[in-house]
């Protein structure tokens, strides 16, 4: 793995690099770019729908853990080159991708340029917050091949969209459109094309990128461990968290800014 902090500097010094190949992945690389904070994976394999190969998914841990270890990277997004996101993966993907991404404690977001189908789409529900064009396709459509979603794809979509749509889009197979996807819940943010979409995108990390590290990793831990507690415990848990995030630099920056009627200058701290 590259260190943390050759990475950052590297893309802030380019802005945007190709990961090199590595001999048994084949085709295909990440293009890395740092923007205000917020890292920018780009799936650059268009000639076969940005599908991710062995090469694209170790690259892809790496990132996850060297945004994890950078203090300098505040939000990490990955979306496709080209019109399609990602349409799935290579046999024998490694199996610990999209866990590495759901683990990420900063912000995360799927800028979901086009077509987010299979493991694409599983790829993209386990990230925060997923943006997206109306054009765009978002579909499961293993059980045509007879297999099953096995990144995911079961149990984070009934989570975010009910069981019902999440039943009905895996047993028909039937991928769904970026307007009907906002509206069941399964994304956050729709752009009439990738024009606005790319504006949307770059609001949307600005946004994450001003919010205190402290935080935004609290609030994470409070909306992911308090899913499965009862609402006392959920609620115990962010009193903690809340008591916990008085104590901290950030959120006497926090309070100094809003006196002085500035941008707070947070330092994750």
């Amino acid at each position: 793995m590259r260190p943390a902090k050759a990475v950052a500097a590297a893309a802030a010094g380019t802005r945007t690099r190709r990961a090199p190949p590595l001999a048994t992945g084949g085709p295909g690389a990440i293009e890395i770019a740092l923007e205000g904070g917020a890292l920018i994976a780009t799936l650059n394999r268009p000639a076969v729908g940005n599908r991710i190969s062995h090469a694209m998914a170790r690259e892809l841990i790496d990132l996850a853990v060297t945004v994890e270890d950078d203090d300098s990277i505040l939000a990490l997004a990955i979306t496709g080159a080209g019109a399609t996101f990602c349409t799935g993966f290579d046999d024998g993907v490694d199996p610990r991708l999209v866990e590495t991404l759901a683990l990420v404690a900063k912000p995360t977001v799927a800028i979901i340029n086009g077509d987010a189908l299979d493991e694409g789409l599983e790829l993209a529900l386990a990230l925060d917050l997923r943006a997206t064009a109306i054009g765009a396709r978002m579909g499961l459509t293993q059980l045509t091949r007879g297999i099953l979603p096995h990144f995911g794809g079961t149990q984070r979509l009934p989570r975010l969209a009910g069981a019902m749509h999440a039943l009905r889009m895996i047993l028909t197979a039937a991928p769904i459109a970026g307007d009907e996807a906002m509206r069941i819940g399964l994304v956050t943010y729709l752009a009439g094309d990738r024009t606005e979409l790319g504006r949307v995108a770059r609001e949307l990390l600005a946004t994450l990128a001003s919010r205190g590290p402290l935080g935004v990793r609290m609030v994470k831990d409070a909306v992911r461990k308090g899913y499965d507690m009862t609402i006392e415990q959920g609620i115990r848990l962010e009193e903690d968290l809340y008591a916990l995030l008085q104590t901290t630099a950030d959120r006497a920056e926090g309070v100094r800014a809003f006196l002085e009627k500035r941008k707070p200058l947070f330092k994750g701290a």
